[in-house]
């Protein structure tokens, strides 16, 4: 699909402006760290507008737009986003992340019958595509009455902030920031959870099966996934979580194994998952029985479209049967879920943790089998995040493995009385004749981030969005009436700010 495909799949969408932007952007790949593409891209449109345009060294962008006549002496605004997406698909779909465009469709809701739009198998981007968009449409509309605007537009949010980390103060002047990458339309946000990442990693000493052993390939899959952070109170089911039960659950103390694979991202909940054991004669009847009753329980518990799937499989190297159950007791003994809620905010996770991936990487010269669990935990207490992060460690050395823990980045502390708030919930309830919901979220921000590079409580914050669903699996959509009324709503909040 060409970028023209994109732009004929949106030409009926309103705004036009916004949907014509992000059809671009859906055209070039993205994947965190990977964003030369887009980056490029970015720059091109910004220098077409007009605009001048800054990137630092590690290829975060600063667009400096100028203000709308009249409005020169009001302080300069920063419209934040970030330029990377996650990468993820269905098994059956054929798309390359590094090379192919999202391939977009507009569809009826199934069960609201509301506009939207989605990709073809794989993650949409409009986390965060759609915000970019909407700065750089309202930018460069006449239309639009705003004072001096700096779009700030990060790199590879999406695997661990790195871009947001090396900010300077010096890189953009505005110390006011509407961040982008919300998605709900009718909540503010001023606030959010900080994140850690912990590997346990064993290497094991491996040798060929047992004569005459059943050996077996497990594979779970259709889960819904979706947001490790935002999702993570939907108690949706953990296909690494599953795989680890059914194993488990054929009782079948000598399993030994040879693969063990899950998950794809450290912020998605997994939705596919699969291993290779081995095992004494009867195996595959066991497994089978033990996936048929899992996957009734998963269906049960709200993932319809589970698949628990076994079928024969040769392996030429296994891990020892005790090893293969120190694994598995560990992997039942992590923590995967909500933690924990915040006390004054009913229903707002406060504390959790996703057992996120699972790798294995097979040495047969020197007979290894090396496995590395992923774990994302959240909190926007700074203490249960540590404590989390500790109680992992804990389980994993209990365990036999070697455990590194990494990555950190703070959460970001609401400020009620932020002058930008004041404004943008005053703009919310005379534009929509309704007060907004403010509240912080549990999924990471880069607010945090940026707050503390810049230092010293400085920076003033808010953050809003689209309304967006299923993020960082094939199911994530955007809704199109939302993304009318959030732009009208960033329009109409800017031309506020123009005043001050």
């Amino acid at each position: 699909m060409t970028t023209n495909a994109n732009l004929s799949v949106v030409e009926s969408l309103e705004p036009q402006a916004v949907w014509r932007l992000f059809a671009e952007m859906s055209a070039v790949p993205r994947a965190s760290k990977h964003e030369e593409k887009i980056r490029a891209h970015v720059r091109k449109t910004a220098e077409g507008f007009g605009f001048q345009v800054r990137e630092d060294q590690l290829g975060n962008i600063v667009i400096e737009v100028p203000a709308s006549p009249g409005c020169e002496k009001a302080p300069p605004t920063v419209l934040q986003g970030h330029v990377d997406m996650v990468c993820e698909k269905n098994a059956d779909t054929q798309h390359d992340f590094d090379n192919d465009p999202i391939r977009l469709i507009v569809e009826k809701d199934a069960e609201s019958g509301e506009q939207i739009v989605r990709a073809d198998g794989t993650t949409l981007g409009a986390d965060n595509a759609i915000g970019v968009a909407m700065a750089l449409a309202a930018a460069k509309s006449p239309d639009v009455v705003h004072g001096p605007l700096e779009i700030l537009c990060t790199v590879d949010e999406e695997m661990g902030m790195s871009g947001a980390k090396v900010l300077t103060p010096e890189f953009f002047k505005g110390r006011r920031m509407l961040n982008l990458d919300s998605e709900e339309d009718d909540r503010i946000y001023i606030g959010c959870a900080g994140g850690c990442d912990t590997n346990l990693t064993w290497p094991l000493k491996t040798s060929a099966p047992p004569a005459g052993a059943d050996i077996c390939r497990v594979v779970v899959s259709g889960l819904k996934g979706g947001h490790s952070g935002g999702d993570i109170h939907l108690n949706r089911g953990s296909a690494i979580k599953l795989l680890i039960e059914t194993l488990r659950g054929a009782g079948q103390p000598q399993l030994q194994l040879a693969e063990l694979v899950g998950g794809s991202k450290r912020n998605a909940i997994p939705r596919e998952a699969r291993a290779v054991v081995a095992g004494p004669v009867g195996l595959a009847k066991s497994l089978s029985d033990a996936a048929r009753r899992f996957e009734s329980e998963a269906r049960a518990q709200g993932e319809p479209g589970c698949s628990i799937r076994v079928e024969k499989h040769a392996a030429e190297a296994v891990a020892a049967a005790d090893e293969t159950q120190r694994v598995m007791a560990t992997m039942i003994g992590l923590p995967h879920g909500v933690l924990a809620v915040v006390p004054d905010i009913p229903g707002l996770v406060q504390t959790s943790n996703s057992m996120s991936t699972v790798e294995c990487e097979g040495d047969p010269s020197a007979g290894t089998l090396r496995v590395t669990i992923g774990c994302l935990s959240r909190s926007s207490s700074k203490f249960q995040l540590h404590t989390v992060v500790r109680q992992i460690a804990a389980i994993g050395y209990l365990g036999g493995a070697d455990v590194e823990s990494g990555n950190e980045y703070p959460g970001w502390q609401p400020n009620v009385d932020s002058p930008t708030l004041a404004v943008c919930r005053r703009v919310y309830q005379e534009l929509f004749g309704e007060e907004p919901e403010v509240t912080a979220i549990h999924a990471g921000l880069e607010c945090g981030l940026i707050g503390e590079r810049i230092g010293g409580g400085q920076m003033d914050m808010v953050s809003f969005g689209p309304r967006i669903e299923g993020a960082h699996s094939p199911d994530e959509r955007t809704y199109v009436e939302s993304v009318a009324k959030s732009y009208e709503y960033l329009v109409a909040v800017l031309r506020e700010l123009a005043k001050a």
